[in-house]
């Protein structure tokens, strides 16, 4: 069974892969696979059950892409989540996604630029400082040991990034009562 596929903007997580299972099931829609950026359904959707379904997203954050150019940018922004958290050796990012997306990087990195207004790297940048937020406030991992976990050559490029888009030392920020973050879906 083939069924229909929708692509979904910011499912980000295994709570939003829940989120949209939910959502699916309350319309009564058979499921058929879902992962990160994308649902297959049984059902073919009319125009009256593809605009409820648009609704439905919405009101949870989400959102259904129809025009190919989004679906392609929402498959890179996936990629690089998926990268970012990597637990074994990661290979260079731009292999990655070309691989993950079966497009040419350059065409991939054009698009990206002109859809998100920065370059795919500063977003996997943007999203492993996140990551690497995420690992200070509720982990007692080593500085040294994040670092190495995700993919930096060493603890002191890390600590420049981190302290370049942050304005602080990880060390410091780890130190902080109140922790800013960024949700990965405003990224």
């Amino acid at each position: 069974m083939t069924g229909t596929k929708l692509h979904i903007k910011n499912m980000c997580c295994p709570r939003c892969i829940n989120a949209i299972r939910t959502i699916l099931e309350s319309m009564g829609l058979t499921i058929v696979e879902i992962h990160l950026g994308d649902a297959t359904i049984a059902e073919p959707l009319g125009n009256k059950e593809t605009e409820l379904l648009s609704e439905k997203l919405r009101e949870q954050g989400f959102e259904l892409l129809d025009n190919p150019d989004a679906y392609i940018v929402e498959a890179v922004r996936v990629a690089v989540l998926q990268w970012v958290r990597m637990t074994e050796e990661r290979p260079k990012l731009s292999v990655y996604v070309s691989s993950k997306i079966c497009k040419d990087y350059s065409s991939l990195s054009k698009l990206f630029s002109q859809v998100k207004g920065m370059t795919i790297e500063h977003y996997a940048i943007r999203h492993r400082i996140e990551y690497a937020k995420e690992l200070l406030c509720y982990s007692a991992t080593s500085i040294s040991e994040i670092a190495y976990h995700l993919g930096y050559s060493s603890p002191a490029h890390f600590a420049a990034q981190f302290k370049q888009f942050t304005g602080m030392s990880p060390k410091a920020f780890r130190k902080l009562d109140n922790r800013p973050r960024v949700s990965l879906d405003e990224l």
